[in-house]
């Protein structure tokens, strides 16, 4: 395995392997979805206070379920809201730390930017990250 380029490709036997993350604080309860290239796994727990302030644990905890840690993931997807306020605004304090220490870049969406889109769930998010154009490292908090 040889990890290099700006965007942390792993090449593994002449394959580009990118895993993503996606975090969904915004609502009732917390979500988390991998998108690995063999797999997508995802779980929910109550969005509380208690939980939003131990996201870190329960991101590092969902990934060691399947065999991975913040090294393997290439992006991350933070809904940025509408929602709860305390919950995006620590979520994004944090991925903004994964970017610092990790490298990991991220992307800022808000479902209300897929507007006229059929399909929107949460394994299409990349996708349509990409078709809308969304930056990445940027929040954009305009609705």
């Amino acid at each position: 395995m040889i990890l290099f380029s700006s965007d942390l490709e792993l090449i593994f036997e002449n394959k580009i392997i990118m895993n993503k993350l996606i975090i969904d604080v915004a609502g009732e309860k917390i979500f988390l979805m991998v998108i690995t290239s063999k797999d997508i796994y995802n779980i929910t727990r109550d969005n509380t206070k208690t939980n939003y302030e131990q996201l870190t644990i329960i991101i590092s905890d969902f990934l060691n379920s399947h065999k991975m840690n913040l090294n393997d993931i290439n992006k991350i997807y933070l809904n940025r809201g509408p929602g709860s306020f305390a919950g995006i605004r620590n979520s994004l304090s944090i991925v903004k730390a994964f970017n610092l220490t990790k490298n990991i870049d991220y992307y800022c969406y808000s479902f209300q930017d897929f507007k006229g889109e059929e399909d929107v769930k949460y394994e299409n998010i990349p996708d349509l990250c990409e078709k809308f154009k969304i930056e990445k490292n940027l929040i954009n908090l305009t609705y």
